[in-house]
């Protein structure tokens, strides 16, 4: 089986058949204007050594050098061998908090980045295992269902800030319900739910979506992270200055304090764990090191071909022609001018 790798490259073929026209109008010019100056007769007076062969012998091998490299870096790949790869892991949804209160400085650089550095290192430590983002403030959106394809994940993970959500707020509940909608139940796999949050504030039934999480087998880990005496809540312009902190409509400071009662009730009640989050530890690496000791199952397979570069085939023979159009010299050879003189003897 016969692919390119980087089969976009191909497109710069379409530039040879624009070449040869352009030289084809070039040298038709010339001669026009070569006839102007001065009758045929006169051309092999006036230019003893111009050879009329030898441009365009020198033109073709230089394009279809042209088109062996075109083609070399497209990156011609031989297909060996196809086999099925079975797909092992566990699934885990990631709740991550977007509301205000995450934007507070008690973790540095402030929660949310906290969070976010957390996340982009477990998805680079994942290895088979699916993993999903749900975002919440005061309403909850999937930001990329669960996935093994980690790049992506990474991208959809830093586009995540402040403005995901606009509706402020802090829905746990519906967070825990939407993941738990989410899942693949038609497979064997271990399910979790890591929730980050500084947990203030929540909004809708937690208890019934722990119980749904129990009866279903899905187990709920939290990273609580903030201060339990509460910290103001920066706010900055749009160049990224501070101007101030979010007040209430009194005109008081906000304090954001951390929930941890409410974190722990729900990781006790869902066979889970929390954890305290701090400057100095990266909690999230840790539930990954419990997530480990998860039996892990198979949730599909999929199908690998084992493909060779077949490049260097085209980019040698490209070199080696280009070599040889260097050597060729473009006045006339011996050969060349009595070939000519025969052939416009013939004619």
């Amino acid at each position: 089986m016969l692919r390119f790798a980087n089969s976009e490259y191909l497109y710069l073929l379409w530039l040879i058949p624009l070449l040869i026209f352009l030289f084809w109008f070039t040298q038709n010019k010339q001669n026009k204007l070569l006839e102007k100056f001065a009758g045929t007769k006169l051309h092999e007076v006036l230019f003893p050594l111009r050879s009329k062969l030898k441009s365009p012998v020198k033109f073709a091998m230089t394009m279809f050098a042209m088109a062996l490299i075109i083609v070399a870096v497209a990156n011609p790949q031989i297909g060996t061998k196809v086999e099925d790869v079975k797909q092992i892991g566990i699934d885990v949804y990631i709740l991550l908090d977007v509301s205000r209160s995450m934007a507070a400085e008690d973790i540095k650089p402030s929660r949310l980045e906290k969070a976010r550095f957390e996340i982009a290192n477990l998805i680079q430590k994942l290895h088979g295992d699916r993993i999903g983002l749900v975002v919440f403030a005061g309403e909850a959106y999937v930001q990329f269902p669960l996935t093994s394809d980690y790049s992506a994940a990474n991208l959809f993970l830093n586009a995540v800030d402040f403005n995901t959500v606009p509706q402020q707020g802090t829905a746990i509940g519906p967070a825990l319900d939407l993941a738990l909608k989410s899942f693949r139940y038609d497979d064997d796999t271990k399910k979790v739910i890591v929730l980050i949050t500084d947990g203030e504030d929540h909004e809708g039934n937690i208890d019934q979506a722990v119980s749904e999480a129990n009866s279903k087998g899905v187990a709920i880990y939290a990273i609580g992270l903030g201060s339990p005496t509460g910290v103001p809540i920066p706010m900055y312009d749009d160049s990224g200055k501070q101007i101030g902190y979010k007040k209430d409509n009194q005109g008081n400071i906000v304090l954001t304090k951390l929930d941890e009662e409410t974190l722990k009730s729900i990781t006790d009640k869902a066979n889970g764990k929390y954890y305290r989050g701090s400057n100095s530890q990266d909690e999230l690496d840790l539930i990954y090191k419990d997530l480990a000791k998860i039996q892990q199952s198979e949730y599909g397979s999929k199908r690998v071909s084992d493909y060779e570069d077949r490049f260097y085939y085209f980019l040698i023979p490209a070199i080696m022609i280009l070599i040889a159009e260097f050597l060729v010299s473009s006045n006339k050879s011996k050969l060349l001018t009595r070939f000519e003189k025969l052939r416009e003897g013939g004619s």
